[in-house]
């Protein structure tokens, strides 16, 4: 089965504008998210995955320029981007890299795919508990992607009744009774408050200190080691997590489904 990573990213931001095009040292975000994952052993194709928008010309120009594979599809329905995305090119097993988790540990993108090829399971993602799904474990979400099987995919997409799944589409998967689903846990990752991603211009300020002290290359153990030793570096995000947690309950999109398929 083909077993591709398809990166969400789109450039209509308004708390970091552009936020993919960020420079992290000279390089964009976008390209250092693209050289970390390509680390990974089990997977085929990076596809970037942005939108038929206007505002998104400047990021397919920088991909087309680095011969970097993208897709352009829906502007507000992100489930509808996917498996559009999919369909154009072969997909059968996504890994589901959203492009502010700069951090994506391409150690958890094989573990993705194995767990979607060795077990039967339709989704399967990290978080802190193994019944009720967390949206604001900014660590486990920051270093670990979702892995979602195509036939997964069009299920949900035929059974939503929104068209609008911009912000919190992975609840529609975590919420439906109509698929099977996995949480990974990582103890070590459990029961720490780091924030791991880039949407506000703290955000990046940390990142920049990060890759700056680790280089491009490294594991998510490395980030714990280097906060362990430097905690003051977590005072940078603090003062944003609860606002960005505001703003996440106030544009979640609605995750009604049909039961069509049941």
């Amino acid at each position: 089965m083909n077993s591709d990573i398809l990166i969400l990213a789109r450039l209509d931001n308004t708390r970091l504008p552009s936020k993919h095009l960020q420079l992290i040292g000279d390089t964009p975000m976008i390209l250092k998210l693209v050289k970390r994952l390509s680390m990974a052993k089990k997977f085929r194709k990076i596809i970037v995955c942005t939108t038929t928008d206007h505002s998104d010309d400047q990021l397919v120009e920088i991909l087309e320029k680095e011969s970097i594979l993208y897709f352009r599809g829906d502007v507000n329905d992100t489930i509808k981007r996917l498996l559009d995305a999919a369909n154009h090119f072969g997909t059968d097993l996504i890994v589901n890299v959203e492009g502010d988790k700069i951090y994506t540990d391409p150690l958890f993108v094989d573990k993705i795919v194995d767990e979607l090829q060795n077990n039967h399971v339709d989704f399967v993602i990290g978080n802190d508990s193994p019944n009720e799904f967390n949206p604001f474990n900014h660590l486990i979400h920051g270093v670990i992607p979702a892995g979602i099987r195509k036939t997964c995919l069009e299920k949900v997409y035929n059974s939503k009744i929104t068209n609008n799944t911009d912000t919190g589409y992975h609840e529609f998967f975590t919420k439906s009774d109509l698929i099977s689903k996995k949480y990974i846990i990582i103890d070590e990752l459990s029961k720490k408050d780091i924030r791991l991603t880039v949407d506000y211009p703290e955000d990046l300020e940390l990142a920049k200190k990060i890759f700056q002290e680790l280089g491009d290359h490294f594991h998510y153990y490395d980030i714990l080691e280097l906060i362990k030793k430097n905690p003051m570096l977590l005072k940078i995000t603090q003062k944003i997590i609860d606002d960005w947690k505001i703003n996440y309950e106030k544009n979640v999109c609605d995750f009604s489904l049909n039961d069509v398929n049941s």
